[in-house]
């Protein structure tokens, strides 16, 4: 936990305490500030109320320019350290160390992709694995709307713009797993786009990386038919975020009772949810729109192989 008694959360980034020193400092500005003010006030109506005989002559005084002069100086000062403090952080903040570790996030609704160019097929959706006491650089961008990518223990929040690469960094100092939020309205289902941040120890950090990044049938979790290894790529690719199990409508169709159903199609002929209409919909899928819902869903072309896709076939199977 952060050494702060102030903080509410752990600041577990290298940055992250002198961010919440400079707001207590702020605030410690401001309660200065207002009782100066309000005591002032206070002073002054007491001090000065009106007698009741009313006062018998006006102040021959007009104003006193050692008190305007320090009334001015006192909180230019306290102005000044908030900016040099500021700056100070800001540019720590928006220069990544040249040996940074890269990450790559893509935004889209309603989930987080984390591509991770140094180690060959580590990708993951809505989980960001980082190791202890490394900087890591994050370069960021949308497919679809304005994306906020928010790590709050890292006092951390970077738009994610469609068209161009926004970056951040930081260095974790403290294990564990944390939130990770959009805070950015992006659509009706905004408050599902969430995730975790896993920091994990820096000798760890590969190995870890790489079983997580494993989405292949596994009996050891759990996997006793390819239904069970289809629903475990229905929360890990995000699927969940448009495609409810319980016949609620989302962004997308829901899945319950899908397997066999007509289901009618933008500009085209009505057509049965079957292997090859799923295949088709998880790799091209604004080909075969269905009527109702727009076309925003994402491919998986190159994300999910075979084994995956036929997973998620028998997993919709599944839902009766």
């Amino acid at each position: 936990m952060s050494d702060s008694p102030w903080s509410l959360l752990p600041a577990a980034s290298a940055n992250a305490q002198s961010l919440d020193n400079l707001y207590i400092f702020f605030w410690i500005l401001c309660a200065i500030g207002f009782i100066a003010a309000i005591g002032a006030q206070i002073y002054f109506m007491v001090k000065y109320k009106k007698p009741k005989d009313g006062h018998r002559r006006t102040s021959p005084l007009t104003h006193n320019g050692k008190l305007e002069f320090w009334w001015s100086a006192i909180p230019t000062v306290g102005f000044i350290i908030l900016f040099a403090w500021g700056e100070i952080d800001y540019m720590k903040q928006v220069t990544p160390p040249a040996d940074a570790i890269d990450v790559r996030i893509t935004g889209q609704k309603w989930f987080w992709t984390v591509d991770y160019p140094a180690v060959p097929g580590a990708q993951l959706n809505n989980e960001l694995i980082v190791p202890v006491g490394v900087p890591m650089r994050l370069t960021m961008t949308s497919t679809d709307v304005i994306h906020s990518f928010y790590i709050p223990v890292f006092r951390l929040k970077k738009d994610v713009v469609p068209g161009r690469y926004t970056v951040m960094w930081f260095e974790a100092t403290l294990p564990g797993v944390y939130p990770l939020f959009c805070t950015e309205y992006c659509g009706d289902q905004h408050s599902g786009m969430i995730g975790t941040v896993r920091v994990v120890k820096a000798d760890e950090y590969e190995e870890i990386l790489r079983e997580r990044s494993k989405l292949e049938f596994d009996p050891a979790k759990g996997d006793t038919s390819m239904a069970d290894f289809g629903a475990r790529i229905y929360e890990r690719k995000g699927c969940n975020s448009c495609h409810s199990l319980d016949g609620t409508a989302k962004t997308g169709p829901t899945w319950k009772g899908a397997y066999g159903r007509s289901e009618a199609i933008v500009g085209g002929p009505a057509v049965t949810v079957d292997d090859n209409y799923i295949r088709e919909s998880i790799l091209e899928p604004n080909a075969k729109v269905v009527q109702g819902y727009a076309p925003q869903m994402p491919s998986f072309a190159g994300q999910l192989n075979d084994e995956q896709i036929t997973a998620l076939i028998e997993f919709i199977k599944a839902q009766k």
